[in-house]
């Protein structure tokens, strides 16, 4: 199992941080397109409590970001992440503008956009296009979970087909697929979350991101979880299903998220999580 950090390292030779960017987008699942109130288990910022002000310029945003890492970081380069909402759903010339500023900062050395399988449209297909003969581009698409009742359960608002095709058009055009799977919703097993990990590496994904069920306060699923219909991993748990995932991702696939960061001001559960220090020093410990 490679790991997203050394991977950076042998590919750009030097430290390579994210900057989360903030660019003013909202998604179809918030704004009625498909429905309202967003994904069960999204937060009100759209997943992007980390990421920069959004009443500031990408390059603000960028410059700001640099300054916080200042410390971690030094002679390194940066990838500009947009992070919050859905990356790839505005008005195209908006995104041509957000994109070409980011990735055309010379401390910038990848862009990485987040965004839905069902919110790329041809344009802003060829638009990437154009951007990854400039600088390496990655998207990251939320696929969650390939089991049908769990993403009826948490509103995802689309079907697996999506997500291949999303796959197949993305790198046709020569551009990173990073996958995002949640491990621990709604009632699957232990080898269901196994099935999505493995969908996702026969996908033709260049990463994936594992992240683990979080309640965060305001959410549609911190009602679930009041009513008692929300099981949480303990961290035993959580470490033991990560043990499988690692048997089954293949080297090409780089891994680029164990685990995730809850925003402590709003996780309810599981609290094991926030301290992530202890958390990463255990799984280092037990898969590597």
């Amino acid at each position: 199992m490679r790991l997203l950090n050394e991977y950076l390292r042998e590919r750009f030779g030097c430290k390579v941080y994210k900057i989360a960017l903030n660019g003013g987008f909202t998604c179809p699942n918030r704004d009625g397109k498909i429905s309202y109130g967003g994904c069960i288990f999204c937060s009100e910022g759209g997943s992007g409590e980390f990421a920069g002000n959004v009443e500031e310029s990408i390059t603000e945003q960028i410059e700001n970001g640099k300054e916080k890492v200042s410390k971690k970081i030094k002679d390194g380069k940066y990838i500009a992440y947009f992070q919050a909402y859905t990356g790839t759903y505005g008005p195209f010339e908006k995104l041509k503008a957000l994109y070409t500023e980011a990735i055309n900062h010379p401390d910038i050395v990848a862009l990485s956009i987040a965004t839905r399988p069902d919110c790329l449209p041809e344009e802003v297909l060829d638009l990437l296009e154009k951007l990854a003969k400039i600088k390496p581009v990655w998207v990251e698409l939320g696929l969650q979970t390939i089991h049908e009742r769990t993403a009826v359960y948490i509103r995802r608002g689309y079907d697996n087909s999506v997500y291949d095709t999303a796959v197949r058009e993305l790198k046709k055009r020569g551009i990173e697929v990073i996958t995002h799977v949640i491990l621990g919703l709604y009632d699957e097993t232990k080898e269901e979350m196994l099935q999505t990990v493995k969908y996702v590496c026969d996908s033709g994904a260049d990463g994936i991101k594992l992240q683990l069920l979080h309640v965060l306060k305001g959410t549609d699923l911190e009602k679930e979880y009041m009513d008692g219909r929300v099981n949480i991993l303990s961290e035993d748990e959580y470490i033991d299903i990560l043990k499988e995932c690692a048997k089954i991702i293949p080297d090409n696939v780089i891994v680029h998220r164990l685990t995730g960061d809850g925003d402590k001001k709003l996780l309810i559960e599981p609290m094991w999580s926030a301290n992530k220090r202890h958390v990463m020093n255990r799984i280092r410990k037990e898969l590597f």
